[in-house]
C-alpha cells in the first residue's frame, strides 16, 4: 500500500481521491488534525471531511463500496492510534478485495464512471462552494447533510445527469460506438443513451454517422 503526505488535510483535493481510485488503488485513508484544532487556523480538515463524503457517494454512484475510502482525525501526539486506524483500514481493504472485480464491476466499465466523473471535479468544486456549504461547522452537521434526502437530491440534480454525458464523451474518444455498445460499456439503458446524446448532439458534443450507425464526437 502507497502513501502520500500533504502538509495539511484540507489540501486533499477530491481530485487525488478519485485519482488513487483512478489509478487502481483500492482504498485511501485520510488522517488530519482533530476537528476544531486545525493548526492553521483555516478548519481545512472540515473541507477534507466534506469532500472524502462526497467521494463515498460517488464511489457507491460509480457502483464500488464507500467503505474503500476513511477519514480520522488526530493530533499529532497519537501515533499509535494513527498506526492502528491504518493497521484496521488496511484489514478491512483487504477484506473488501481488488477494487472493482469484488464488486462485479467490469474494468472498463469502473475507468469510465471514475474518469468520468474526474472530468466534472472543477464543476464540483464550484457546487460544493455554492450549494454545499455547510454552517456551523461540526462533524454532526457534515454527517447529517451528506445523509440527507436534500444532499441526494442535490447529487441526483447536479451530478449524475452531467456524469453521464461525461461517461459517454470518453467512450467515444476512444472509438465510435453505437447505441447499444455504450449501454453495455457503461450499464445505461438504450432509452437513458439515446436520451443523453439527443442533449449531447444538441449541444454539438457528438455527431451520429448514419453510414455505420454509431455515435462519434463531433
Amino acid at each position: 500500500m502507497r502513501f502520500v503526505r500533504v502538509m495539511c488535510s484540507g489540501r486533499v483535493d477530491l481530485e487525488f481521491l478519485l485519482r488513487a481510485f483512478s489509478n487502481g488503488q483500492d482504498g485511501v485513508f485520510v488522517g488530519g488534525c482533530r476537528l476544531n484544532e486545525c493548526n492553521y487556523v483555516t478548519q481545512g480538515n472540515y473541507d477534507a471531511l466534506g469532500n472524502v463524503l462526497l467521494c463515498k457517494r460517488i464511489l457507491r454512484y460509480v457502483g464500488l463500496n464507500p467503505n474503500r475510502i476513511q477519514i480520522r482525525f488526530l493530533s499529532a501526539s497519537e501515533g499509535n492510534y494513527l498506526a492502528d486506524c491504518i493497521n484496521a483500514f488496511v484489514r478491512e481493504v483487504q477484506g473488501l478485495g481488488p477494487l472493482g472485480s469484488s464488486e462485479g464491476l467490469p474494468v472498463e466499465r469502473m475507468r469510465l464512471r471514475i474518469e468520468g466523473i474526474r472530468k466534472l471535479v472543477p464543476y464540483l468544486r464550484l457546487v460544493e462552494r455554492e450549494r454545499m456549504r455547510i454552517h456551523p461547522k461540526t462533524e454532526e452537521a457534515y454527517l447529517r447533510f451528506y445523509e440527507s434526502e436534500e444532499f441526494e437530491r442535490l447529487f441526483q440534480e447536479l451530478v449524475s445527469g452531467k456524469a453521464a454525458i461525461s461517461q459517454i464523451l470518453l467512450a467515444l474518444k476512444e472509438k465510435a460506438r453505437s447505441t447499444g455498445e455504450l449501454a453495455g460499456a457503461l450499464d445505461l439503458s438504450p432509452s437513458d443513451i439515446a436520451r443523453t446524446m439527443n442533449m449531447a448532439s444538441r449541444f454539438g458534443f457528438v455527431r451520429y454517422d448514419t453510414n455505420d450507425n454509431r455515435y462519434a464526437l463531433a
